[in-house]
């Protein structure tokens, strides 16, 4: 049981990234973040980021803080959004391998300990993460629906999730 919890088990879990408090992150060291794209910063079916998701990502910039958007999806998609934002971006990322964090390291120029990896996924963003030692935020799905693999996904997440709910490890509940 240590290692799926090791690996699949988030270091914290909030409702969305509106929740994720950027200068306490910033007061913590913490100076880079790793952030899933779709159903994380905005439903996947959402072209361009919302006010509310313009205004993170100027408080994260103001605090010091570089973001990174790794998805798993196209080049059309992750840098159109990405563009607008102006940040660095990497696409068809194939998470949970460890490739593009590592990338997505290397550009920010910072050490695993100064990054925080967040997304809506267990089995891509948050085992990712959590197998290259980095800390790890799971936010609840913008959006119900999902592309086809990912309901997948979320079948064996939902069964990870009742199994770290009955063995006490985790305490909040989902909407």
């Amino acid at each position: 049981m240590g290692m799926i919890k090791k690996y699949f088990m988030p270091n914290e879990y909030v409702q969305s990234i509106f929740q994720i408090d950027i200068e306490k992150l910033a007061a913590s060291g913490v100076k880079g973040i790793i952030t899933d794209l779709d159903n994380t910063l905005v439903g996947w079916d959402v072209a361009d980021p919302t006010e509310a998701v313009r205004a993170w990502f100027e408080k994260a910039k103001e605090a010091g803080i570089k973001v990174t958007i790794v998805s798993n999806n196209n080049e059309q998609r992750v840098g159109s959004f990405s563009k607008s934002l102006k940040v660095d971006y990497i696409f068809k990322a194939k998470k949970p391998r460890g490739r593009a964090f590592k990338q997505a390291s290397v550009l920010m120029e910072l050490k695993p300990e100064e990054i925080v990896v967040i997304g809506d996924q267990m089995l891509t963003d948050v085992f990712g993460g959590n197998r290259r030692g980095l800390f790890t935020i799971m936010v609840v799905p913008v959006k119900k629906t999902d592309g086809f693999i990912t309901k997948f996904n979320r079948l064996i997440e939902r069964r990870l999730l009742q199994h770290f709910r009955k063995k006490g490890y985790i305490t909040w509940e989902e909407n």
